[in-house]
Order: C-alpha cells, then sequence, then structure tokens
C-alpha cells in the first residue's frame, strides 16, 4: 500500500493535517505501524508528531505531574519528578513491553489507541488525571469510552496528560509473558477525590472497580481487598485465561498494589 507521509514542525500543523480524510497520527508507532503490517489499518496519510519537543517535557506543577505526549515510557520511568512524586508511574512505565517499545512508545499514542490490555490508561484512570488536547481538556473518567474507544473526536490530538499526586498510589500487573501486556492490571490510589482503584487487560476497557474503592476507603489494606468478591460477568475470556480467573485475579493484584503502595 501507499500513503503520504509528512512530519508535523508544529501542534497546529499537525492538528490541520490530522484533519484530513484517512490520515492518522503517528506518535511511537508501536501500534499504528503493526497494524498497518497486517492490514488491519490502511491510511491515505501519516502525520509524524516525533519532532516537536514542545510534547515532551515532564514537570511538576501545581502538585501535579504533567507528561507531554511524545514522552517515551522510557523518560517517563526515569523521571526524577515522576519518581519522587508518583512511584508506582514510573514503575508502570518501566515495565511496559521491552526495551524497544519502552524507548519508542509513547504516553500519548498509547492513551489515544486504548488498548484494552495496555498498562498506561489504568494509571491515568486510577489518579483521575486529566487529559489535555489541542482543543480542550477531558477526564479521565470521561476520556475511556470501550474498545479501542476514547472521546478523541477525529483529528484531536493529545498535547499533555496532568496527574493529581496522590498520597498512596500502588501498581501490580499480572503479565501475558510474551506481549507483557497486562492478563490483569490494577492500580490503586489514595487522592484528594477519594480512593481510586482502575483495572486493565480485564475488560474490553479499562475501568474502576467501584466495591474494592468503597472496601479500601473503609480499610486501606491488602487483607481488605484480598476479601472483596469481583463479578466475571462482561469480563475477557481468552487464550490467557478466562473471566473466572481475571475476576478471582483482580482483588489479589489490588492487594499487592496497596501492600506496595504502603
Amino acid at each position: 500500500m501507499s500513503f503520504s507521509y509528512q512530519q508535523a514542525t508544529s501542534l497546529a500543523a499537525a492538528a490541520q493535517a490530522a484533519g484530513q480524510a484517512d490520515t492518522k497520527i503517528l506518535a511511537g508507532g508501536q501500534s499504528l505501524l503493526g497494524a498497518i503490517k497486517l492490514g488491519l489499518a490502511m491510511p491515505a496519510g501519516l502525520v509524524d508528531l516525533g519532532g516537536l519537543a514542545e510534547l515532551r517535557g515532564i514537570r511538576l506543577e501545581n502538585n501535579e505531574i504533567v507528561i507531554g505526549a511524545m514522552a517515551t515510557h522510557a523518560s517517563v520511568a526515569a523521571s526524577p519528578e515522576v519518581q519522587r512524586a508518583i512511584p508506582a508511574l514510573a514503575e508502570l512505565a518501566g515495565n511496559i513491553g521491552d526495551r524497544q517499545v519502552r524507548n519508542r512508545g509513547t504516553l500519548g499514542g498509547s492513551l489515544a489507541n486504548n488498548d484494552p490490555a495496555a498498562c498506561y490508561p489504568a494509571a491515568v484512570l486510577g489518579l483521575g488525571a486529566t487529559v489535555i488536547t489541542d482543543r480542550r481538556q477531558i477526564a479521565a473518567d470521561d476520556f475511556f469510552k470501550g474498545l479501542y474507544e476514547t472521546d478523541l473526536a477525529e483529528g484531536e490530538i493529545i498535547r499533555e496528560v496532568s496527574f493529581p499526586v496522590p498520597s498512596k498510589a500502588g501498581w501490580q500487573k499480572f503479565k501475558q509473558p510474551a506481549s507483557r501486556f497486562s492478563i490483569v492490571g490494577v492500580f490503586v490510589a489514595r487522592t484528594a477525590s477519594g480512593t481510586r482503584v482502575a483495572v486493565t487487560g480485564a475488560g474490553p476497557c479499562v475501568f474502576r472497580a467501584t466495591k474494592l474503592e468503597a472496601a479500601l476507603a473503609a480499610d486501606w489494606s491488602g487483607t481488605a481487598a484480598a476479601k472483596v468478591v469481583i463479578s466475571d460477568e462482561g469480563l475477557n475470556s481468552d487464550l490467557h485465561g478466562s473471566a473466572v480467573y481475571r475476576a478471582a485475579l483482580i482483588p489479589v493484584l489490588a492487594g499487592r498494589a496497596v501492600t506496595a503502595a504502603g
């Protein structure tokens, strides 16, 4: 197949180009290029964000960690600001895929793709982060809509993500050993807005586990989390694990995440 390619010189130029029919935004390329090779995506054009340094920064601002959309997983994991403020987020980023994926894959690309087994969506939803695009701000609870579906409009580009610094946060995943995607991953956090628990890998889309949130709000302990019974209704069932298996894993991993958080 053939397609046009252009490297964006500014966010505004990228947004204008992305508005053209059948044009896709290229971030790290870890999902899109694979889909093109398999014939699952056939864009008429690609707009590469790789040259936009403005989208790579990481900073602490007003008790929030703000991470540019083009920040790689490796740069998030190595960031002193992230390690100090939200060590669970640094740990999550440092265990995505393999070394090659971590040095090419980006925060914004992962979120825009919204793979049901991706790790970053759990951190965004678990921390109650805000996704900031070239047009607006989107709360985490409104961003993830379903299987590979987000609230992003056609041609809308993620600029950065703002993560509130929690009092405690922890992350645990049971990974598929070949892809290192989450068979189940759980992110727990005690935030200014309350206790949040986000689960990835178990369903068609990342989701909040409200029964675990209620249990941990009353008793922040691994024991309390492990006692919660999660229904398998609507959960994924595949060669890596049944819905029943995933349901059983969720409270176990939540308990481990709470213990890791302290």
